[in-house]
């Protein structure tokens, strides 16, 4: 366990692209709880606002990932570690991402050594939903689900898998793990 596994009281949502995880954090957001959207897609939204193209914004996948990288890095270093707060995604997912894309994942690593998470909550594949912002396919994804899992626990963090069931009963699961 990390030496300051104690300094904060965050959980992480993570899981392949269509797993269900802005649905249940919303949940958790309705029962009071802070949710920190994903990155990715509030700067893709903020990009497309702009008037850029999803082409224009991930074109570049491995500049993408690293712009992605900082913003959450600043999103971290702001979210208050005395408090329950939930991640849609935080900066271990971009192991995973930058590993997908060809990148090497040092300065993402030196990055995770500054931050500890409680629990992070890997979410089984739902039925793959393209939209807007998603350009992964299933392999790609089936990848990313494995590399997301030992992202975090090659850091020594505590995965626990969300099966695939109803939100009610995703929200129930993890509520239960954040009291023990």
């Amino acid at each position: 366990m990390p030496k300051n596994y104690s300094e904060s009281n965050w959980y992480v949502i993570t899981g392949g692209p269509s797993s269900g995880k802005t649905t249940v954090l919303k949940e958790l957001e309705k029962l009071g709880h802070i949710v920190y959207p994903e990155v990715a897609r509030v700067f893709i939204d903020k990009e497309m606002k702009r008037g850029k193209s999803l082409k224009e914004i991930r074109g570049n996948e491995a500049e993408f990932q690293r712009k992605v990288l900082k913003i959450k890095i600043e999103v971290e270093k702001s979210a208050p570690k005395d408090k329950i707060v939930f991640f849609d995604r935080a900066i271990p997912d971009s192991i995973a991402y930058y590993q997908i894309c060809g990148l090497e994942p040092r300065k993402v690593l030196k990055s995770c050594r500054e931050k500890t998470y409680r629990k992070i909550f890997l979410f089984e594949q739902l039925p793959f939903e393209n939209d807007y912002a998603r350009v992964e396919d299933g392999k790609t994804i089936g990848k990313l689900n494995k590399l997301l899992k030992e992202s975090y626990q090659n850091l020594g963090c505590e995965v626990i898998n969300i099966p695939v069931a109803s939100v009610k009963e995703r929200v129930k699961k993890i509520l239960s793990e954040i009291k023990k």
